[in-house]
C-alpha cells in the first residue's frame, strides 16, 4: 500500500464532522464530486469501507470511526504547529516544556526550575504537574523536553528514555509544635500511636516508611495519605499528624509551615531525576538544572 495521502485524510475527516459530502465540500470550497472521488481512492487504497449511508447523511463505520480518532491527532497536533509558527514569543525566548511528577515536592521542583528562568538569553517555560505515567507519555511524543521524577523511568514503560540523576536526600519527620508536646521528642519512639501523614502510594518513598517504620518497632496510626506533598505538609501545619518530607529543604519547611524538626533518618533517601529522550542533557535550561542540583541544592 502507498503511504497515506494526507490530503484524502483531511477529506475524509471533514465528511465525518460534517455528516455529509455537499457540507464538507463547502467548507473546503470544493465540488462534491471531488470530494466523492477522492473518498472512493482514499478507501479503495485502504481496502476497508468508511462510510455507510444513514438516509441523506454519512455514517462512519466502525473501522472508520478508529481512523477517524488518528485523523482527529494528527489534525490537531498539526493546528498545534501552526499555533506554534504564529507565536511571536517564540522568536524572543528560547521555549522549555518540563513535566514534574507530582509526587516531587513542590519545593524541591520550584527550587530546580529557578536557574532555567535565569539563564543569559530569554526562556519560556511550559510546566505541567501529573502522574508520571501521563507526563513520560508526552515525554515520548516531544510534547516535553524533560520530566522531573521520584523515580527513574519505569520499566514497564515501553518509552525510549534515560533517566539523570540529580541528587538525593534523606528524610527529615517535622510536626507542629503543640502535637511535639504531647507525643514527647524522644524519636522515633515517639511515633507510636502518633498520628501520622503519608505520601500516597504513588510516592517512591511510601513503602520505604513502611518498611523503616516496621524495621523499627514503630507502629504509628496512620490517619491520612496525601497525593499532594503541599496539602500534607498544609494538614501537618494544622496538627493533624507528623509527616516526612526531604532533608535538604528542612529549613523552608520548617519556616513555611511552622512546624518544628522531630528527627531525621539517614537510612531513608529520596532520589530526584530529570528523565529525557536523550542519552547526554543538552537542552540549555536542562543542563543549568542539573549542574544546580549537583552543586547547590543536593551538595
Amino acid at each position: 500500500m502507498a503511504g497515506l495521502n494526507y490530503k484524502h485524510l483531511r477529506y475524509f475527516w471533514m465528511v465525518a464532522k460534517t455528516g455529509s459530502i455537499a457540507s464538507a465540500a463547502a467548507k473546503l470550497h470544493l465540488t462534491p464530486q471531488s470530494i466523492s472521488g477522492q473518498l472512493t481512492e482514499f478507501a479503495e487504497v485502504l481496502g476497508v469501507e468508511l462510510f455507510r449511508r444513514v438516509g441523506r447523511n454519512l455514517e462512519v463505520t466502525e473501522t472508520g470511526r478508529r481512523i477517524l480518532s488518528y485523523a482527529e491527532e494528527i489534525f490537531s497536533a498539526g493546528d498545534e504547529l501552526m499555533d506554534l509558527v504564529k507565536d511571536k514569543s517564540l522568536t524572543t525566548a528560547m521555549l522549555f516544556r518540563v513535566g514534574c511528577a507530582d509526587s516531587v515536592s513542590k519545593m524541591i521542583a520550584c527550587r530546580l526550575l529557578e536557574p532555567a528562568m535565569q539563564l543569559g538569553e530569554p526562556v519560556k517555560m511550559v510546566c505541567r504537574e501529573g502522574r508520571l505515567a501521563s507526563l513520560i507519555a508526552d515525554l515520548a511524543i516531544h510534547k516535553l523536553d524533560l520530566v522531573i521524577a521520584d523515580r527513574s523511568l519505569p520499566r514497564q514503560m515501553s518509552v525510549r528514555g534515560y533517566s539523570h540523576l540529580l541528587g538525593e536526600s534523606s528524610l527529615t519527620a517535622f510536626a507542629a509544635p503543640a502535637l511535639i508536646e504531647q507525643i514527647g521528642s524522644s524519636f522515633p519512639a515517639c511515633l507510636n500511636g502518633a498520628p501520622v501523614l503519608l505520601p500516597g502510594e504513588d510516592f517512591a518513598i511510601h513503602q520505604r516508611v513502611l518498611h523503616w517504620m516496621e524495621k523499627n518497632n514503630v507502629h504509628p496510626r496512620v490517619v491520612g495519605e496525601f497525593d499532594d506533598s503541599a496539602m500534607m505538609k498544609a494538614f501537618g501545619h494544622a496538627g493533624a499528624g507528623v509527616f516526612f518530607a526531604p532533608t535538604v529543604i528542612a529549613a523552608q519547611i520548617s519556616e513555611q509551615y511552622r512546624v518544628a524538626v522531630l528527627g531525621h533518618i539517614d537510612t531513608l533517601v529520596e532520589q530526584v531525576y530529570a528523565i529525557t529522550t536523550e542519552r547526554r542533557i543538552s537542552h540549555p535550561a536542562a543542563v543549568a538544572i542539573s549542574a544546580m542540583a549537583r552543586k547547590q541544592l543536593f551538595t
